[in-house]
C-alpha cells in the first residue's frame, strides 16, 4: 500500500521487492497508492484489492495499523511501518519498519548548541540507528531471523549494500551496472519500478 508517489516510497517499494526476490526470485509486487500518508478507511480499502487480487503478504509505507489490521482479518501476513505495529494485529505481524529520530535529534542539538548546525541533506540509516526492523515474529524461521541480522550487521559496516547492480528496471534493463553501486543523487530521483513490480508509476511515460 504506497502512499505519495514520490522519490522516496518508489525506492522504498523497489527495495522490499529486491529483497524479497534476494530468497523468492518469483516475488511480484502489486502497489495500490492512497495519496495520503494517513488515511486508514482509504488504507483499509487497499489493503482490501491487495488481498482480494490474491496478495499473500501486504507492506505499506503509511503510517496507520490499518494494513496490519485489514491483513489479520483476512488470515494474512504483514508488516508494520515507521513504528513498531506489533501489538495492534500480533497474530499477522510479521515484522516492522521503524525509524528512529533520536540519534540525529540528539546530533542535531547538539551541534546546535555549539553552534555547528547547518542546513543540508541528511542520509542515515541502519548503521546510525535511524533505521531498524524489529519484533520479528515467531512464525519466522530461525534461519530467515539469523540471515536479517547478518544483513543489519552488513548494512551497519558497509559489507552490503541493497542497491548494488546488477539492478533491472521493468523492462528488463540494467538501471545499475553490475558492480557498481547507486550513489545518493540517483536514490533520491527513483521514479521507476524494478524488475517484478507490477503496474505503471503514477505520473510516469
Amino acid at each position: 500500500v504506497g502512499s505519495i508517489p514520490i522519490p522516496e516510497v518508489i525506492r522504498n517499494i523497489n527495495s522490499f521487492t529486491m529483497g524479497a526476490q534476494s530468497v523468492n526470485p518469483a516475488v511480484k509486487t502489486k502497489v495500490v497508492w492512497v495519496n495520503k500518508w494517513f488515511d486508514p478507511p482509504k488504507e483499509t480499502e487497499a489493503a482490501q484489492s491487495l488481498i482480494n487480487g490474491g496478495a499473500d503478504v501486504l507492506f505499506q509505507n503509511t503510517d496507520s495499523s490499518a494494513v496490519l489490521k485489514t491483513a489479520a482479518k483476512a488470515g494474512k501476513m504483514a508488516f508494520g511501518w515507521d513504528s513498531d505495529m506489533s501489538s495492534y494485529a500480533p497474530e499477522a505481524h510479521l515484522a516492522s519498519a521503524i525509524i528512529n529520530w533520536a540519534p540525529y535529534y540528539i546530533k542535531a542539538t547538539g551541534d546546535a548548541l555549539e553552534g555547528k548546525w547547518a542546513t543540508g541533506s541528511v542520509w542515515w540509516g541502519v548503521k546510525e540507528g535511524a533505521i531498524d526492523i524489529v519484533s520479528i515474529s515467531d512464525k519466522v524461521p530461525a534461519e530467515i531471523k539469523t540471515k536479517v541480522e547478518t544483513i543489519k550487521a552488513g548494512l551497519k559496516d558497509g559489507s552490503y549494500v541493497i542497491w548494488k547492480g546488477p539492478i533491472l528496471g521493468q523492462d528488463g534493463k540494467e538501471v545499475v551496472k553490475k558492480g557498481e553501486a547507486a550513489d545518493d543523487k540517483f536514490l533520491g530521483g527513483v521514479n521507476f519500478y524494478v524488475k517484478g513490480v507490477e503496474g505503471k508509476v503514477p505520473g510516469a511515460k
